[in-house]
């Protein structure tokens, strides 16, 4: 599985690469994590956005680490 975190430059992309790691351990799988400051690709407007197996899931906002946990488990 691969995760990338867009917007790791800004507070709440820090944040939501804090919840994304805490869920990671909590469901325990092997998920390979990119950090990307802006990418133009996805076109993506509001950060930070959180990108799963090349599917936009979240956008805009910091997640939960629930939240996280039940978009890990169904992808």
């Amino acid at each position: 599985m691969e995760i990338k975190i867009i917007g790791t430059d800004c507070s709440n992309g820090m944040k939501l690469l804090k919840m994304v790691t805490k869920a990671i351990d909590e469901v325990e799988r092997r998920v390979d994590i990119k950090k990307l400051n802006r990418d133009k690709k996805y076109g993506i407007t509001n950060y930070p956005a959180l990108i799963i197996n090349n599917n936009i899931v979240s956008e805009g906002k910091v997640l939960t680490v629930r939240e996280i946990k039940r978009l890990l488990l169904s992808n």
